[in-house]
């Protein structure tokens, strides 16, 4: 691909597009502290043209993650705060009558951006819930039975509580699996706890990135160079043949009522791609596939009542077959 530069001065090559998204971690990091693996995955959701949802309990920088990432960004974005009363249209637009004209018009909804954060998404029912689907598949909103694109790049980044917290409506299946990375949002250490409270003695405000030193270093031509860069990865036999190992492992675990399926399976070759691109490398390695199992299946699978009263997780599941499946050498 012949590099081309943009009005910005950002240029169409790989190796410059590479760049920009290491600095566009950098910056979000001037914001968010000790959130590393949780700013590269939605960094690898941008390569793979995914969605995200990040799961943690309130006061974790949640929604200050995803809003460092726009700022870190040169893309429209938008912000939804998902309550109980919230209207489907509220979301995706609705048609206005104009009396001027005696007709009706559509008014977008904030649905129609680069960038949406959708602020604790299971706080809104499901029938709201479900008004997000066929943007985060098809791209595209229908109203009246005509369907109207999104703009491209298009991302949902979503938040939600953990469902054991009063007033949550937990994602359904089909939601879930609309999603390309489920991040958890653990509490931070003591060490990064003490940084972010020196952070905001020294005046940090959580509500002004700009004067946090956040500023947009990366763009739609950066992410559509990196794109064109992550599909020319390499991918071996072996490699492709070990993430269905993986994801058929999931369909035939004991603890497990529903396992991986085969859209799970690639999603996880993507990421695995995306992160072999991010970390220098044009080929995928066994580690790459491990690196991104967790966030890439963790909601694409299903517990068995039995066992969550034992204590066992999706994440230990899925850890105990990456440990007994035979990695290719």
């Amino acid at each position: 691909m012949d590099p081309t530069t943009d009005n910005a001065g950002h240029t169409g090559d790989p190796g410059a597009a590479r760049a920009s998204l290491e600095a566009l971690r950098a910056e979000i990091a001037k914001a968010v502290v000790g959130q590393d693996p949780a700013v590269t995955g939605l960094v690898v959701a941008l390569l793979c043209r995914g969605h995200v949802l990040l799961e943690g309990v309130p006061g974790v920088a949640k929604t200050l993650l995803v809003r460092a990432l726009a700022a870190g960004l040169d893309l429209d974005t938008k912000r939804v705060q998902f309550t109980p009363d919230l209207m489907p249209s509220d979301v995706t637009g609705s048609l206005v009558y104009d009396t001027r004209t005696a007709e009706f018009s559509f008014q977008p909804g904030p649905v129609f951006t680069n960038l949406l954060l959708a602020d604790e998404i299971n706080r809104t029912p499901p029938k709201t819930q479900s008004s997000l689907l066929e943007a985060m598949e098809e791209r595209q909103v229908t109203v009246d039975g005509t369907p109207r694109p999104l703009p491209d790049p298009f991302l949902v980044a979503a938040t939600q509580n953990p469902v054991e917290y009063e007033g949550t409506y937990p994602l359904p299946e089909a939601q879930l699996d609309r999603f390309l990375l489920k991040l958890t949002i653990p509490l931070p250490s003591r060490q990064d706890e003490i940084d972010v409270l020196t952070r905001h003695a020294e005046g940090f405000n959580p509500r002004d990135l700009r004067a946090a030193g956040v500023r947009p270093v990366a763009n739609a031509a950066d992410l559509e160079a990196a794109r064109a860069a992550v599909a020319k990865t390499t991918l071996s036999p072996e490699i492709t043949a070990y993430v269905v190992d993986i994801c058929r492992a999931t369909r035939e675990s004991p603890s497990l009522t529903l396992g991986v399926s085969p859209r799970g399976a690639t999603a996880l070759l993507a990421t695995s791609r995306a992160w072999a691109w991010l970390t220098g490398r044009d080929y995928v390695t066994p580690d790459d596939v491990k690196a991104l199992a967790l966030p890439t299946l963790r909601h694409r699978v299903q517990m068995r009542p039995e066992a969550e009263m034992e204590g066992v997780t999706a994440d230990s599941v899925i850890n105990a077959i990456l440990t007994h499946v035979p990695v290719p050498r």
